[in-house]
């Protein structure tokens, strides 16, 4: 942490990074520590990596650039004086970012995720940490940062979304939630934006998607596991916001140790949301297909049919050491 600070406190210029298709964990860490510096009277550029042209941040994270720090991938400078990656379990979850981080004079990782294998040359890496807005936290610490309601937005959106609405985890997200409300954040307001709001039409088609769901008792052996499907045309039709959120209703069933959520970003692409109950390591079974995470909630990218993804996900499941309790 000290190491990290003192990196930040000497520098000029800093870029602030997320990963693809970032989360308010990823984003809010980001913009919570692009705004510390800035207000230092540090140079900083906040972005997230893309796998190919410019994308726009999620529309309910967009509130939180309160102050106007995110810029797309393409204004990020090829060789920035200090970059900071936060909340990426993976150098290449930088998208076409990920080679800033080595031609950068200084590369500072800030994140929690078990299966980061490391990179940059400081490292703030607590796979303890439920969210990587707590690492955050310490750091704003080490900086003599303040509290404020716009920075502890960014902190609380990461912190809430990250621990299920502060339903895993230990007491420490318990004690910073009252330390940002204390320091002036409204939470009602935020928490509705970020999870709470949904265009009509998405009922119907998350209706939908709902009844095609599917549950399979024997697999892992003895605990079931139950999958639904995006296809391609909800994805496309839908924001990220509506997409991602179809996880947390699949997984409600109780039957299920592990929710499976399969969604078709391509003809034959498909990104997987994987969570677990607690016996099942999720994130073992992620790094095994490419992807990573945490051991109760990982994801992984594949390319395929859908039948040949949940195959694979199948043998995952039932292969000795990738499926046990951590």
């Amino acid at each position: 942490m000290s190491e990290a600070a003192a990196v930040l406190r000497e520098a000029t210029e800093v870029v602030v990074l997320g990963h693809v298709s970032p989360d308010a964990d990823s984003l809010g860490s980001a913009l919570a520590l692009g705004l510390a510096l800035h207000r230092r009277g540090v140079s900083v550029q906040v972005s997230f990596g893309v796998t190919g042209a410019d994308e726009p941040a999620p529309e309910s994270l967009g509130a939180l650039d309160a102050e106007g720090l995110l810029v797309p991938a393409s204004a990020v400078p090829e060789a920035p004086e200090v970059v900071v990656a936060c909340d990426t379990a993976d150098q290449h979850r930088l998208g076409v970012l990920a080679g800033r981080v080595d031609a950068a004079g200084r590369a500072v990782l800030v994140d929690h995720h078990a299966s980061n294998p490391g990179f940059g040359t400081v490292r703030v890496l607590d796979p303890r940490a439920e969210a990587t807005v707590l690492l955050v936290r310490r750091i704003l610490a080490e900086l003599g940062t303040p509290l404020d309601p716009v920075i502890g937005r960014c902190l609380y959106a990461g912190l809430a979304t990250d621990t299920v609405g502060f339903r895993i985890g230990g007491p420490g997200p318990h004690r910073l939630a009252a330390e940002l409300v204390e320091a002036g954040v409204e939470v009602e307001p935020l928490m509705r934006e970020l999870v709470d709001s949904h265009p009509f039409a998405w009922l119907g088609a998350l209706g939908g998607i709902l009844a095609g769901a599917q549950l399979e008792p024997g697999v892992p052996a003895g605990r079931g596991t139950v999958h639904a499907t995006v296809p391609l045309d909800v994805v496309r039709r839908f924001r990220p916001e509506e997409v991602e959120s179809v996880v947390d209703h699949v997984r409600t069933a109780v039957e299920a140790e592990v929710t499976v959520v399969l969604k078709q970003v391509d003809e034959s692409r498909w990104t997987v949301s994987l969570r677990s109950r607690g016996a099942v390591d999720v994130a073992a079974v992620a790094v095994g297909l490419g992807g990573g995470g945490h051991p109760r909630a990982a994801g992984f990218t594949r390319d395929g049919t859908r039948d040949e993804v949940l195959t694979a996900i199948r043998k995952a499941l039932t292969t000795p050491g990738r499926s046990g309790r951590t």
